[in-house]
């Protein structure tokens, strides 16, 4: 979708893009908006990482080039100045009850290629891998979706949030026997290595600075370590 774009105008309809980041998460997030059909804006907010999308926004202005709107249902607001010069919102996010507040800049989202379709190459490692992690109230399953593509890999993550399935990976490659992924929005990696029977991923998951050891096995989750 294109970005209706004149400072002059005060429009903003349109797709934007951000990342949001603090010391340890890194999300990317998506800002919709459009015209409520009475001159007023209406929009919502997708997260990319958390694979949450549609979050409804309210209280949205836009008064002498400054954008201001409220993300009720996590308690967050943003206020920041449409650009004359450039296609950007330069402004500040803060959250209500952690007292978070950085800095958050938007930019037009960039389309994919109209037509443009990624054409699946499946792997001997797709498919469904579950594990067990440790948390502070017990024992978590979770299950690792792979799948493979012409240009490189993708993966979700179930079980690790609260209805946190199709969790997205930020990132994820294969080196020969040994896998590695990203995710960016939890502050957490893995690296494992794949066994010669391709039935199991014997690593190590790291977030904010800890880590364990997780094991993943295709059909079922393994019964101890």
């Amino acid at each position: 979708m294109s970005i209706t774009f004149f400072a002059h105008a005060q429009t903003v309809e349109g797709d934007w893009q951000a990342v949001m980041k603090d010391e340890r998460v890194e999300l990317r997030v998506v800002l919709h908006l459009k015209n409520d059909g009475t001159g007023a804006l209406k929009g919502t907010l997708d997260s990319i990482d958390q694979g949450v999308t549609g979050v409804p926004i309210s209280s949205i202005s836009l008064k002498n080039s400054v954008l201001k709107f409220e993300v009720p249902s996590v308690g967050g607001m943003y206020e920041g100045k449409v650009e004359a010069d450039r296609p950007a919102i330069k402004g500040t996010w803060s959250q209500a009850g952690n007292g978070a507040s950085f800095p958050l800049e938007f930019f037009p989202s960039v389309a994919s290629p109209e037509g443009k379709k990624r054409v699946l190459k499946p792997s001997d490692i797709d498919g469904q891998w579950e594990g067990v992690i440790e948390t502070e109230s017990g024992k978590l399953r979770i299950v690792l979706h792979i799948l493979t593509y012409e240009d490189g890999m993708t993966a979700t993550l179930d079980g690790l949030l609260r209805n946190g399935a199709g969790l997205p990976v930020t990132t994820i490659t294969r080196d020969g026997g040994r896998l590695k992924f990203e995710m960016k929005q939890l502050a957490a990696s893995y690296e494992g290595a794949i066994n010669p029977e391709l039935t199991r991923i014997d690593g190590a998951w790291s977030q904010g600075g800890g880590g364990e050891a997780l094991i993943f096995s295709r059909g079922a989750a393994p019964k101890g370590k």
